[in-house]
């Protein structure tokens, strides 16, 4: 089996008609990532019981035990997200034994990888980050350096999940797990010509994860190289969680037969979809993303869905979002911190004021990763335990979520359809940042998105397409994304080379 672009449906069928095992595939993978992750540093560590606990599930298969849906597929995981047994760094060097820090093991698996696990999921190691993720291009600040795009190396690979992206998207894993507080699954996903799903907020539980925001933006979602494996992974790990409190906001929102059985071609005929505008925001599209746009736009139409030009032209949501910070919501930083690691109940790091004293690197100190974050901070860094003030940031979602319901309703539109830049990558040794057309717009609202292959720019930089939708709108969306993925086909396997 050659494990370049397989899909979970084709590695089922295979385990089913007994002509692979999970075992087999997972040593496949292993053999890419040692061959090719010294050049991509996509993961920063890897499970040496991977092939072992592949071989248990070849045992339960054999036996006639229900495995899950995920059985023996093997799966990336962020860094900040836990998995017991392996260390949690968060992309930081006092973190980070091997780069002469202290090693955070967790005990315990966040609640969103044991979903995974239960699922009959293998997870291969943990993938690479900026420190504490707070990156929106480049993984350049992470203790285990650059991770490079798999499908063009020198441009931006899309942080915060960059390690993950580049792993699926240059077949060392099958799937992997991002995270997004402020486009970090949507332009890895768009930057390596994959699926993301960027959730609505509370959909998946958070717990467990080295936060930015988990009170208020932190979600966590799939990437995947088609929409189908995007949307089983998503049926595995979305859903109310008893320890993440937020959670119970989705009850009741998910798709009685799940994500993946919602898919069909044929939905987007006659759906009513929102195009790109300055209503949205005063930002031009770069000329060739227009044409792009442009392109994808006359494909969606032919699929039968109806394009309705610039819906937000004189709402004020524009007008207002210039009103707003991008960094609203990272207030709760602090809070959600300490409560990360009292979770973790490690006894050289048992809250943040310990953190900070760490290799001599506060991590909020002037010039520090987290620097800028400071103002928004307050007095949070004297007493972590109190939640601060959200209001300013709560009020801005109420009102973003008003005038997006709104627009839709009157203009009886389905989704809205953006690029997912609004121009080219940067590039990996330059300065600039992915432009996102949807950030942040949809994370201080909490709406989902979808992110799907659209085309190439002349730079070889994949171009994706953006469907973002009202709140636990994601079975429509990943159905939309599927159709117009099965008709265009744009996806191509990057080459990797070993130097």
């Amino acid at each position: 089996m050659n494990v370049e672009e397989l899909t979970v449906q084709e590695v089922l069928g295979a385990h089913a008609a007994g002509t692979s095992s999970c075992e087999t595939l997972t040593r496949m993978y292993l053999e890419r990532i040692a061959r090719f992750n010294p050049r991509y540093n996509a993961l920063v560590y890897v499970n040496e019981h991977a092939a072992r606990e592949a071989r248990a599930v070849d045992t339960r298969l054999a036996a006639g035990e229900g495995v899950g849906v995920l059985a023996g597929i093997p799966v990336v995981i962020k860094d900040p997200v836990d998995v017991a047994g392996m260390p949690t760094t968060a992309g930081w060097a006092p973190l980070s034994e091997r780069a002469g820090g202290i090693p955070l093991v967790p005990r315990r698996d966040a609640p969103v990888v044991a979903r995974l696990r239960a699922a009959g999921a293998v997870i291969l190691g943990k993938t690479n980050v900026p420190a504490f993720s707070f990156d929106l291009s480049r993984t350049t600040t992470s203790w285990a350096g650059p991770t490079l795009n798999a499908v063009q190396p020198e441009l931006v690979p899309g942080a915060s999940s960059a390690g993950s992206a580049t792993a699926v998207s240059g077949n060392l894993a099958l799937l992997g797990m991002g995270s997004e507080t402020s486009g970090s699954i949507q332009n890895p996903a768009g930057a390596q010509a994959l699926v993301g799903v960027k959730p609505t907020f509370g959909l998946v539980p958070t717990a467990g994860v080295v936060p930015l925001s988990a009170s208020a933006r932190d979600v966590l979602g799939p990437l995947a190289r088609t929409v189908r494996d995007a949307a089983v992974m998503l049926d595995v790990m979305a859903g109310p969680c008893d320890e993440d409190p937020v959670t119970q906001a989705a009850s009741g929102h998910l798709p009685r037969e799940g994500y993946a059985a919602a898919l069909r071609v044929g939905a987007l005929r006659g759906k009513r979809l929102g195009l790109y505008g300055p209503g949205w925001r005063d930002q031009p599209l770069g000329e060739e993303t227009r044409r792009l746009y442009e392109r994808a736009i006359q494909d969606l139409r032919d699929l039968g869905a109806v394009p309705v030009e610039d819906p937000f032209a004189g709402s004020g949501f524009a007008a207002f979002m210039k009103g707003v910070r991008a960094s609203w919501g990272f207030e709760c930083l602090v809070h959600d911190l300490q409560a990360y690691l009292e979770r973790v109940a490690n006894a050289s790091v048992p809250g943040v004021a310990a953190l900070r004293r760490l290799g001599g690197q506060d991590p909020f100190a002037e010039g520090q990763v987290l620097s800028e974050l400071r103002p928004r901070l307050g007095s949070a860094l004297e007493d972590p335990s109190v939640l601060p003030d959200l209001s300013r940031f709560w009020h801005a979602r109420e009102r973003l979520l008003h005038e997006f319901d709104l627009v839709l309703a009157t203009s009886a539109l389905d989704a809205l359809v953006f690029p997912q830049r609004v121009g080219d990558l940067p590039r990996l040794d330059g300065v600039g940042d992915i432009a996102s057309s949807t950030e942040p717009e949809i994370n201080i609202a909490g709406l989902p998105g979808v992110t799907v292959p659209a085309g190439y720019h002349v730079s070889g930089a994949p171009f994706a397409l953006m469907f973002v939708g009202p709140m636990w709108s994601e079975a429509d969306l990943l159905a939309f994304a599927y159709d117009y993925e099965q008709a265009t086909r744009h996806r191509r396997a990057p080459v990797l080379q070993t130097r």
